[in-house]
C-alpha cells in the first residue's frame, strides 16, 4: 500500500485504473532482493473529484460499502476460490509456489460509479464484514452521512473496529461468517477472529 500511495503521485497516474496500482506494486514486491513472504487481499478506491466518480479494484474478501440516505447504494463482491479461501496476492517461500494459491492483480474486480456529496464510504477487511451484520453497519454509517469532521469519522471507524473485534470472540453470536458457513454445509456458530482494518470517509466538495 505504501507503493500504491507513492504511485498515485506519479505524473502518469490514471485514476480510472486503480488495478494498475495493484499490479505495479505487486511487481515491485516480486522484484525485491529480500522478498516479503506472505499473502494479502487488497481493495483500492480512487475518487476522481472532477467527475464525481469512484473507481475501484478489489481482490479477495476485503471490500467496500457506499451508504446514502440510510441504504447501501454500492458494494463490492468478494472473490473466493471456495468457502473461506479468498483470492489473494501471494509471495510464497522459495520452492512452494506450486503449493500456494496466488492470483494475478488483474483478477481484481473493477467497478466505477458516481458518488454524491455526503455519501459514506467504508473500506474494510473481512474481519469487519465477517462479524458485523450489514444491517448494523448501515445503522452506524448513516449517522455520519455528510460528516466532514475527521475526529468524528475516526471515532466511528474505531467504534466499528471495536464492535467487530468483540463480536469475533462471541461464541454464541450468529455472525455473517457463521451464516455463510452454514450455507456451505459447515455447522458453525460465533464470530471469526481475523484481521480488522477500517477506513472511513465521506464525499465532500
Amino acid at each position: 500500500m505504501k507503493t500504491c500511495e507513492r504511485l498515485v503521485h506519479c505524473v502518469d497516474f490514471n485514476p480510472q485504473r486503480p488495478v494498475n496500482l495493484l499490479s505495479f506494486s505487486y511487481c515491485e514486491l516480486l522484484e525485491q532482493e529480500k522478498p516479503i513472504i506472505g499473502s494479502s487481499t487488497a481493495c483500492v478506491l480512487v475518487l476522481d473529484r472532477e467527475s464525481g466518480t469512484v473507481y475501484t479494484a478489489n481482490i479477495g474478501d476485503s471490500g467496500f460499502l457506499v451508504v446514502r440516505k440510510g441504504r447501501i447504494v454500492h458494494k463490492s463482491e468478494e472473490q473466493q476460490h471456495y468457502f473461506n479461501t479468498p483470492f489473494q496476492l501471494s509471495m510464497p517461500p522459495p520452492g512452494c509456489h506450486h503449493r500456494v494459491l496466488s492470483d494475478s492483480p488483474h483478477s481484481a474486480n473493477t467497478l466505477s460509479f458516481p458518488v454524491l456529496v455526503g455519501d459514506v464510504i467504508l473500506v474494510a477487511t473481512d474481519g469487519v464484514f465477517d462479524n458485523i451484520p450489514e444491517t448494523l453497519l448501515v445503522e452506524i454509517l448513516k449517522e455520519v452521512e455528510g460528516v466532514t469532521d475527521p475526529v468524528k469519522l475516526q471515532m466511528t471507524a474505531n467504534s466499528l473496529a471495536a464492535i467487530a473485534r468483540a463480536l469475533s470472540f462471541d461464541k454464541d453470536f450468529m455472525s455473517p461468517f457463521a451464516i455463510n458457513a452454514r450455507r456451505n454445509n459447515i455447522h458453525a456458530t460465533g464470530g471469526k477472529p481475523d484481521d480488522i482494518t477500517v477506513v472511513l470517509a465521506t464525499v465532500a466538495v
